[in-house]
Protein backbone atom coordinates (compact mmCIF):
# COMPACT_ATOMS: atom_id res chain seq x y z
CA UNK A 1 0.00 0.00 0.00
CA UNK A 2 1.35 3.43 -0.89
CA UNK A 3 2.24 5.90 1.85
CA UNK A 4 -0.50 8.22 0.61
CA UNK A 5 -3.15 5.49 0.82
CA UNK A 6 -1.95 4.51 4.27
CA UNK A 7 -2.18 8.14 5.35
CA UNK A 8 -5.70 8.48 3.92
CA UNK A 9 -6.81 5.29 5.69
CA UNK A 10 -5.65 6.80 8.98
CA UNK A 11 -7.82 9.83 8.26
CA UNK A 12 -10.97 7.80 7.63
CA UNK A 13 -11.59 7.10 11.35
CA UNK A 14 -11.09 10.80 11.98
CA UNK A 15 -14.24 11.47 9.95
CA UNK A 16 -12.43 13.38 7.20
CA UNK A 17 -13.83 13.09 3.71
CA UNK A 18 -11.21 15.06 1.81
CA UNK A 19 -8.10 17.09 2.39
CA UNK A 20 -7.24 20.03 0.21
CA UNK A 21 -3.48 20.22 0.71
CA UNK A 22 -2.41 21.49 4.11
CA UNK A 23 1.80 23.78 5.07
CA UNK A 24 4.26 25.19 7.28
CA UNK A 25 6.22 28.33 7.01
CA UNK A 26 9.82 27.62 7.94
CA UNK A 27 10.11 30.53 10.33
CA UNK A 28 7.17 29.93 12.64
CA UNK A 29 7.61 30.37 16.35
CA UNK A 30 5.26 29.92 19.24
CA UNK A 31 6.51 31.23 22.58
CA UNK A 32 8.32 28.41 24.37
CA UNK A 33 11.79 27.45 25.50
CA UNK A 34 14.32 26.31 22.91
CA UNK A 35 15.41 22.70 22.78
CA UNK A 36 12.21 21.03 23.90
CA UNK A 37 12.53 17.34 24.68
CA UNK A 38 10.89 14.54 22.73
CA UNK A 39 7.27 13.80 23.54
CA UNK A 40 6.34 11.45 26.33
CA UNK A 41 3.65 8.80 25.80
CA UNK A 42 1.40 10.86 28.11
CA UNK A 43 1.48 13.68 25.55
CA UNK A 44 0.62 11.43 22.61
CA UNK A 45 -3.12 12.33 22.50
CA UNK A 46 -2.88 15.75 24.09
CA UNK A 47 -3.62 18.74 21.83
CA UNK A 48 -0.88 20.64 23.64
CA UNK A 49 1.59 18.04 22.34
CA UNK A 50 0.90 19.28 18.81
CA UNK A 51 1.71 22.86 19.80
CA UNK A 52 4.78 21.64 21.69
CA UNK A 53 5.99 19.75 18.62
CA UNK A 54 5.50 22.82 16.42
CA UNK A 55 7.36 24.98 18.94
CA UNK A 56 10.25 22.52 18.93
CA UNK A 57 10.35 22.65 15.12
CA UNK A 58 10.41 26.45 15.14
CA UNK A 59 13.03 26.55 17.90
CA UNK A 60 15.26 24.29 15.81
CA UNK A 61 14.87 26.67 12.86
CA UNK A 62 15.70 29.70 15.01
CA UNK A 63 18.85 27.92 16.21
CA UNK A 64 19.73 26.99 12.63
CA UNK A 65 19.57 23.28 13.54
CA UNK A 66 18.24 21.67 10.36
CA UNK A 67 18.80 18.14 11.68
CA UNK A 68 16.63 18.81 14.74
CA UNK A 69 13.96 20.35 12.49
CA UNK A 70 14.09 17.30 10.21
CA UNK A 71 13.53 14.96 13.16
CA UNK A 72 9.95 16.29 13.38
CA UNK A 73 9.13 15.67 9.71
CA UNK A 74 7.46 12.52 8.44
CA UNK A 75 9.30 10.82 5.52
CA UNK A 76 6.18 11.44 3.37
CA UNK A 77 6.07 15.17 4.21
CA UNK A 78 4.32 17.39 1.65
CA UNK A 79 3.49 21.08 1.50
CA UNK A 80 1.97 23.97 -0.36
CA UNK A 81 4.17 26.97 0.43
CA UNK A 82 2.78 30.49 0.51
CA UNK A 83 4.71 31.50 -2.60
CA UNK A 84 5.59 28.10 -4.09
CA UNK A 85 4.28 27.60 -7.62
CA UNK A 86 4.23 23.80 -7.17
CA UNK A 87 3.33 21.19 -4.59
CA UNK A 88 6.45 20.05 -2.70
CA UNK A 89 6.74 16.38 -1.81
CA UNK A 90 9.23 14.55 0.38
CA UNK A 91 11.15 15.12 3.57
CA UNK A 92 14.49 15.28 1.73
CA UNK A 93 13.25 18.15 -0.43
CA UNK A 94 11.99 20.05 2.62
CA UNK A 95 15.29 19.58 4.47
CA UNK A 96 17.26 20.75 1.42
CA UNK A 97 14.99 23.79 1.05
CA UNK A 98 15.26 24.59 4.76
CA UNK A 99 19.08 24.55 4.56
CA UNK A 100 18.92 27.00 1.65
CA UNK A 101 16.44 29.21 3.50
CA UNK A 102 18.55 29.32 6.66
CA UNK A 103 21.57 30.38 4.62
CA UNK A 104 19.60 33.46 3.53
CA UNK A 105 17.46 34.30 6.60
CA UNK A 106 18.41 36.06 9.84
CA UNK A 107 16.40 36.97 12.93
CA UNK A 108 13.10 35.66 11.62
CA UNK A 109 10.39 35.64 14.26
CA UNK A 110 6.83 34.38 13.79
CA UNK A 111 3.88 34.64 16.13
CA UNK A 112 0.94 32.27 16.06
CA UNK A 113 -2.59 33.59 16.55
CA UNK A 114 -5.83 31.72 17.25
CA UNK A 115 -4.46 28.18 17.12
CA UNK A 116 -7.03 25.39 17.00
CA UNK A 117 -5.91 21.77 17.46
CA UNK A 118 -7.91 18.62 16.74
CA UNK A 119 -6.66 15.14 17.63
CA UNK A 120 -8.33 12.01 16.24
CA UNK A 121 -6.37 8.94 17.26
CA UNK A 122 -2.99 9.01 15.57
CA UNK A 123 -3.88 11.95 13.30
CA UNK A 124 -3.99 15.60 14.39
CA UNK A 125 -4.21 18.97 12.72
CA UNK A 126 -3.64 22.53 13.80
CA UNK A 127 -4.91 25.68 12.11
CA UNK A 128 -3.71 29.16 12.95
CA UNK A 129 -2.92 32.63 11.65
CA UNK A 130 0.63 33.93 11.63
CA UNK A 131 2.52 37.21 11.53
CA UNK A 132 6.25 37.29 11.04
CA UNK A 133 9.21 39.50 10.35
CA UNK A 134 12.92 39.10 9.81
CA UNK A 135 15.64 39.55 7.25
CA UNK A 136 16.01 37.51 4.07
CA UNK A 137 18.80 38.23 1.60
CA UNK A 138 19.65 41.36 3.60
CA UNK A 139 16.16 42.85 3.28
CA UNK A 140 13.59 43.29 6.04
CA UNK A 141 10.53 41.18 5.33
CA UNK A 142 7.14 40.79 6.97
CA UNK A 143 4.21 38.54 6.19
CA UNK A 144 0.93 37.36 7.58
CA UNK A 145 -1.32 34.51 6.66
CA UNK A 146 -3.13 31.37 7.70
CA UNK A 147 -1.80 27.86 7.95
CA UNK A 148 -2.78 24.26 8.52
CA UNK A 149 -0.46 21.44 9.49
CA UNK A 150 -1.29 17.76 9.73
CA UNK A 151 0.56 15.45 12.10
CA UNK A 152 0.61 11.67 12.39
CA UNK A 153 1.73 9.76 15.46
CA UNK A 154 4.33 7.07 14.87
CA UNK A 155 6.12 5.18 17.62
CA UNK A 156 4.71 7.62 20.19
CA UNK A 157 5.93 10.80 18.42
CA UNK A 158 3.97 13.36 16.45
CA UNK A 159 5.50 13.97 13.02
CA UNK A 160 4.45 16.69 10.61
CA UNK A 161 3.25 15.05 7.39
CA UNK A 162 1.74 18.06 5.64
CA UNK A 163 1.58 21.84 5.78
CA UNK A 164 -0.23 24.55 3.86
CA UNK A 165 0.28 28.34 3.98
CA UNK A 166 -1.87 31.03 2.51
CA UNK A 167 -0.48 34.56 2.61
CA UNK A 168 -2.97 37.29 3.44
CA UNK A 169 -2.80 40.87 2.16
Amino acid sequence: MSAAMSFLRRLAPAGLIAIAGLTAHPSFRFLAPAGLAAQSPDQANDPDAIKTTLVAMWSAIERGDVDAYASYLHPDFTQFGEFDPYFASGKELEVRNMRRYLNRARGVHTDMHQPEVTVRGDVAWITYYWTDSGEVDGKVVTSRGKSTRIFVKERGRWLCIHGHYTALP
